[in-house]
């Protein structure tokens, strides 16, 4: 299995590089072709005659496959909605074909191509700025009068189609630097009809994205997402092996908000403010590091928590993961989405305000961050979280990251947190409090976030949340909402780190609480299995193989 789900991954990746063009149809389509194929040869596996590791995998890719079409399959019914808004797509995919076939190259030809592509677009941009409302004072009304108005474009729909639009003009500029220094003659045909149907594309997308989508780089552009609904929500939790429905787990979310208040008023209490745990809240806010110091704060919490966990006997450490690890100052535009911590390659990117940002923004950034909160961030970004848990992904059950997870990878790193609460990891009251805030923040993003996709939450009403139940400031807030419905991440994305920890923390009770395992056995272990659904990791701990064509069973909420 491990060998065959490694040669579907490299088919797909090859016709994924050799179709880029992602608003392509036939894109699409060839994708689905080779999904379909796959799982068609996959029927003809002998299931029983395998072993538990292979039987996981089987299991596994079958989901995958199935996932994978389903998700095409919205695709393309998208694509065949808006195809009237992205009319250009087959001429420019036909010019990128012919290049990679290597076909003789007609430059006069390809010039008339490019010359009625560019009439196309600047006719199409000013329908669309008309019926979207747009103010163009550079427009022009279009020569023909009577051409048919383009249908009112969502802002949704309109962030998406930028999206698209700038995908295909990267592969048109591909085509261009192919044959522009290289064949006689090209570029006094084509480099003036090219470059204007660049521009179009251009305008087309910025169009979309500033005017009707309102996205403009500003700290105040409106907060847009896509509700998927309930329907794609059931099948998401389904691919996910989340044996539980969105009312389910919502409730959850809201039973871990409520324990995190009662916890709030307790440190609030040992604080001297009785129950008042915001009033405790805004004194650990007030405790930050002076600026140009957050980083050093960073290292030596990370050491700490490296020494806590040695001398607990807890997980496995190797000297090269201990070795490996760095910290990196988040610029400024970037804060906008990760005002935050957060891991990758190898690094931690430490969000801290620079001197060109406002007094106030600085002020909201240090509280945001203070040594409280850092505190229980920065065990969760490097070790024992994503800096521990990449290392042994990249060297174990390595054909697994194509099932990856963040039920597993984010969850991995929320059941740290819980267990560090239980090992007495925060000694102090306000220690306390900075990881009860990140507790809250995760039960709130399932509320928020399952309650966005069954369309019963606002952006707006995201925000008020966050800030009224779990303290955050209103910027980070904010911040925090633009990344969960700006599609960067799945639906499931923000619901997964709190779920994914309870399921973590039920397999903990099964397994080492019962006896079978001692604390490092079971988290070397689960580090070892890959990222992939828990049910699929209690499957492999427990010895017990899944069925062929079951979904989800574990109710591990208990």
């Amino acid at each position: 299995m491990p060998a065959r789900i490694e040669r579907y991954a490299a088919d797909r990746n090859a016709l994924a590089r050799f179709y880029p063009v992602g608003a392509s149809p036939a894109r699409a389509e060839r994708l689905s072709q080779v999904a379909r194929d796959e799982l068609a040869a996959l029927s003809e596996v002998d299931f029983d005659a395998l072993g538990l590791g292979d039987k996981v995998d089987h299991v596994l890719l079958r989901g995958e496959l199935e996932h994978e079409l389903a998700t095409l399959a919205d695709e393309r019914a998208r694509l065949e909605r808006l195809a009237d808004l992205l009319p250009f797509v087959d001429d420019v995919v036909a010019l990128d074909d012919a290049r990679r076939r290597v076909d003789p190259m007609d430059a006069e030809g390809a010039a008339a191509t490019l010359d009625a592509l560019a009439d196309e677009i600047e006719a199409l941009r000013e329908r669309v700025a008309k019926a979207g409302g747009a103010d163009e004072d550079d427009a022009t009304e279009a020569e023909d009068a009577e051409a048919a108005p383009a249908p009112e474009v969502t802002p949704v729909d309109a962030l998406w189609l930028s999206g698209r639009v700038g995908g295909v003009k990267r592969a048109l500029a591909e085509w261009h630097r192919h044959y522009a220094d290289y064949l006689p003659g090209f570029a006094w045909w084509c480099d003036e009809p090219y470059g204007r149907v660049r521009d179009g594309l251009d305008a087309y997308a910025k169009l979309l994205r500033e005017e009707i989508a309102g996205q403009k780089g500003e700290d105040d552009d409106p907060m847009v997402g896509d509700p998927i609904g309930r329907d794609a929500l059931d099948r998401d939790l389904e691919h996910e092996r989340i044996a539980y429905g969105p009312e389910e787990l919502l409730a959850i979310g809201e039973r871990e908000l409520a324990w995190c208040e009662a916890e709030m008023r307790r440190a609030a209490a040992d604080l001297g403010l009785g129950d008042d745990w915001r009033a405790a809240l805004e004194l650990v806010k007030e405790a930050y590091v002076p600026p140009g110091e957050q980083d050093a704060l960073v290292a030596d919490l990370a050491r700490e928590m490296i020494a806590w966990l040695d001398e607990r006997e807890l997980v496995t450490i190797p000297d090269l993961c201990r070795e490996t690890w760095r910290v990196r100052m988040i610029p400024k535009d970037d804060q906008r989405f990760f005002p935050f911590a957060f891991y990758g390659g190898d690094e931690v990117g430490v969000a801290y305000p620079t001197a060109d940002m406002a007094h106030e923004a600085k002020l909201m950034a240090m509280r945001g961050n203070n040594r409280a909160f850092t505190r229980c961030v920065t065990p969760h970004e490097l070790v024992p979280g994503h800096h521990l848990q990449g290392f042994f992904a990249r060297r174990f059950a390595t054909h697994r990251r194509e099932f990856s997870t963040p039920f597993l990878v984010e969850g991995w790193a929320l059941y740290w947190e819980m267990r560090q609460w239980d090992l007495g990891w925060a000694s102090t009251p306000e220690e306390r409090i900075g990881m009860l805030f990140w507790r809250m923040h995760r039960a709130a993003r399932i509320v928020v976030s399952l309650s966005f996709h069954l369309g019963e939450m606002t952006p707006d009403e995201m925000v008020e949340l966050l800030v009224a139940r779990v303290g955050h400031e209103s910027d980070n807030a904010k911040a925090e909402v633009r990344r969960y419905i700006g599609g960067s991440y799945g639906p499931l994305y923000q619901c997964a780190y709190m779920i994914g920890g309870l399921q973590l923390l039920a397999l903990h009770r099964e397994i080492v609480q019962a006896g079978r395992m001692d604390e490092r056995e079971f988290h070397d272990a689960i580090l070892r299995c890959g990222p992939i659904p828990v049910e699929t990791v209690r499957a492999l701990l427990l010895g017990e193989a899944p069925a062929q064509d079951g979904g989800a069973t574990w109710r591990f909420d208990g």
